[in-house]
């Protein structure tokens, strides 16, 4: 900061902000407070937050994160739903012109117009931020399907999660989230968090997950959702084989049966594997395939 104050991610910062606003961490809201500098500083790292970009953050807490990414940011617009900590971000971050504060929910938020609204266009626009464990996976589709073109997304969750989400297929991991999360962007670990570096400490260990756009595949769906859709219902019973599960989705009728048989012999798929056996590609090839066959 700019005069003497220890940065608001020290362990001593931390503790004496929670103290004096008597701040309890909520876990109906998934908080626990990030007080380790060389982590808060390695986030912002894996983003590669300069100071031509807007950031989005999502929920600041009391500041640990924020404060790292305004250094280096052209401007950060913070969402933060617990009203309680509004009164704690205006004097933590009160040296920093560049940070708006934002008292909404972020899957309520109209994000291309919030952007609209507070960024200079022609600028990147990056998602850095420390995630509620709870609401992962709805943050992340939510801002994935947004519409908004971001140049990286760098986020924090626990480590089942961020399993999930990078698995390949035929590992134990590899489910509907990590078909549809590798559709929309590439993927990866950039490094992993002890519990230890939280106040107060949760009960799993976690992950920052830095995801970038993706390179054009060979073959698209012809409707996103309809991917979707069709992945979440292969994924349905997990230990039953693709042709089974096909059969849940589309009908066990005679001819229906055939049709799917006839889909499968085209795209040169057992029917006897498992859905976790199966490429995002195998996924976008039936998908189109049983569109075609006028089963979806």
């Amino acid at each position: 900061m700019k005069n003497s104050v220890p940065e608001i991610g020290s362990p001593a910062r931390t503790k004496a902000i929670l103290t004096r606003y008597k701040l309890v961490a909520k876990k109906s809201l998934g908080q626990n407070f990030l007080s380790d500098l060389n982590i808060l500083r390695n986030i912002v790292a894996a983003a590669d937050v300069t100071a031509n970009d807007n950031v989005i953050e999502i929920g600041p807490g009391i500041g640990a994160l924020t404060e790292q990414i305004a250094k280096r940011a052209r401007k950060v617009v913070a969402f933060e739903i617990d009203e309680n900590l509004l009164p704690v971000l205006e004097e933590t971050l009160m040296d920093y012109d560049n940070v708006k504060v934002i008292n909404q929910d972020i899957l309520k938020a109209n994000l291309p117009a919030v952007i609209k609204d507070e960024f200079d266009a022609g600028h990147p626009v990056k998602i850095v931020a420390n995630l509620p464990y709870y609401i992962t996976t709805p943050i992340l589709m939510g801002v994935l399907q947004s519409g908004v073109s971001f140049d990286k997304i760098v986020v924090m969750m626990q480590n089942e999660v961020a399993d999930r989400l990078v698995a390949e297929p035929g590992s134990k991991a590899y489910g509907s989230l990590s078909v549809v999360m590798q559709y929309r962007a590439h993927v990866e670990v950039a490094f992993e968090v002890p519990r230890t570096a939280f106040i107060p400490q949760p009960n799993v260990d976690s992950a920052i997950i830095r995801l970038t756009p993706r390179e054009p595949l060979p073959v698209k769906p012809y409707e996103d959702q309809a991917l979707f859709k069709f992945v979440k219902g292969c994924f349905t019973h997990r230990r039953k084989t693709l042709w089974n599960n096909l059969q849940g989705m589309f009908g066990k009728q005679p001819e229906v049966r055939e049709r799917i048989e006839t889909v499968l012999d085209d795209v040169e798929i057992s029917r006897q594997l498992r859905p976790e056996r199966l490429t995002l590609i195998n996924f976008i090839e039936l998908t189109n395939a049983f569109h075609n066959e006028g089963l979806m």
